[in-house]
C-alpha cells in the first residue's frame, strides 16, 4: 500500500515539475526577435562550453542565460536544454526555485578555486594575482549567499 503512494506522490510532484516547467516557456510574439534570441541563447550557450575549459570564463551564467534565450525564442531549443542530463536538473532548479543543490555549491567551490589558484599561478604581475583573489573572494561570496533547497531523496524500487 505505501509503495502505490510513493508512486502517486512521485507522479504528483512530477506533474507539477512539469507544469511549472512549462511555466518557464514564454516565446515572444515576433519572429524576428525570437530570431535574436535564438541566437544570444546560441551565443551564451557557446560562451558557457567554452567556460567549462578556460579558467575564469564562467559557464553556470551563460548557461543560464542560454535557458532564458531559448525560452523566449524557441521551444525546441529551450526543451532540449531542459533535457540534459547535465544542465537541465540545474537549470530547472534554478528557474523554479532559484537556489541550487547541495552537491552543485560544493563542485562550483572546488571548481572556482582550482581554476583561480591555476591563474594566480599562472600570471606574472602581483597586482593581477591580487585582482584575482578579490574577484575570486567576491564570486565565493556570492555563490555562499545563493540558497540550497533540501531535496528529499526517495529509492524507487522497479
Amino acid at each position: 500500500m505505501q509503495a502505490s503512494d510513493q508512486r502517486d506522490t512521485n507522479q504528483n510532484e512530477q506533474q507539477i515539475v512539469d507544469q511549472q516547467t512549462a511555466d518557464l516557456l514564454c516565446l515572444h510574439d515576433l519572429p524576428l526577435v525570437r530570431i535574436m534570441y535564438l541566437g544570444a541563447g546560441f551565443l551564451a550557450l557557446l560562451l558557457g562550453v567554452l567556460g567549462a575549459v578556460l579558467p575564469v570564463l564562467p559557464t553556470t551564467p551563460f548557461v543560464l542565460l542560454a535557458a532564458a534565450c531559448f525560452a523566449r525564442g524557441s521551444e525546441h531549443f529551450h526543451r532540449k536544454l531542459l533535457e540534459n542530463r547535465i544542465a537541465g536538473p540545474i537549470i530547472r532548479e534554478w528557474s523554479i526555485y532559484h537556489s541550487i543543490p547541495r552537491r552543485v555549491k560544493r563542485w562550483a567551490y572546488l571548481l572556482m578555486a582550482l581554476s583561480f589558484m591555476s591563474s594566480i599561478f599562472i600570471v606574472p604581475e602581483l597586482w593581477q594575482k591580487i585582482m584575482l583573489v578579490i574577484i575570486g573572494c567576491i564570486l565565493a561570496f556570492y555563490i555562499w549567499r545563493v540558497p540550497v533547497r533540501e531535496t528529499r531523496i526517495t529509492n524507487e524500487s522497479s
